[in-house]
């Protein structure tokens, strides 16, 4: 009689723990469904809610900072992962005063607390490139905005500022950043803390999008 008592405990004792189990289980994947989703709708809204940041506090952007800024930019896609890019980091203010004279869009770069030229190494073209123009345009401007949304997903913003094609800016910009003829400046990007609140652009545009064929 008390061995049958035994090993209804036990059996119940069984059941107890394997419910238990289940329930953890299915309580943590619940949990990781719910983190994926918070963090699609942080990477949607981070998309959704960017802007072109020209006025910067003064708050200095720490080398951590920078760091994540320019890990975001290397790990955009590349074209047979050629990895064309190079960046130059600009925390020199006399070179900054120089950059905001580049063009008549350049004129926050006085003010920005970090600058980043995202250039194209010709050693790593892929074949059939060549400095007039090629895959290297695509991946130095992926990892541009890649840098761009990262940036904002920290608290800072940032403005892409276009050097080539027009050749007297990148000359120009050879010349201050004492670039070797085998890079070629793609841009200039000022990044920096907000200085007040920004202004987001609505361009959702349902009519310019086709399928299937253009109509």
């Amino acid at each position: 009689m008390k061995k049958n008592w035994l090993i209804i405990l036990l059996a119940a004792a069984l059941v107890t723990v394997s419910a238990r189990l289940a329930y953890e289980h299915n309580s943590a994947d619940a949990g990781d469904d719910s983190t994926e989703a918070s963090a699609s709708a942080d990477a949607l809204e981070c998309i959704m809610t960017r802007y072109s940041l020209r006025s910067y506090s003064p708050q200095k952007v720490n080398d951590s900072i920078t760091e994540k800024i320019l890990r975001a930019g290397m790990a955009a896609p590349t074209a047979v992962n050629k990895q064309p890019w190079e960046m130059v980091v600009i925390t020199d203010w006399a070179l900054k005063d120089s950059l905001a004279n580049l063009s008549r869009g350049t004129s926050m770069m006085k003010d920005a607390p970090l600058i980043i030229s995202v250039c194209a190494n010709t050693n790593r073209f892929l074949e059939g490139d060549t400095p007039q123009g090629g895959y290297w345009v695509q991946d130095c401007s992926a990892a541009t905005e890649n840098m761009l949304l990262a940036a904002h997903a920290l608290g800072l913003g940032g403005v892409w500022c276009g050097v080539f094609p027009v050749q007297e800016r990148v000359d120009r910009m050879r010349a201050l950043l004492n670039l070797p003829d085998t890079l070629i400046p793609l841009n200039v990007i000022a990044f920096g803390y907000p200085a007040g609140p920004g202004s987001v652009k609505e361009r959702w545009a349902p009519g310019r999008v086709h399928y299937n064929r253009f109509k």
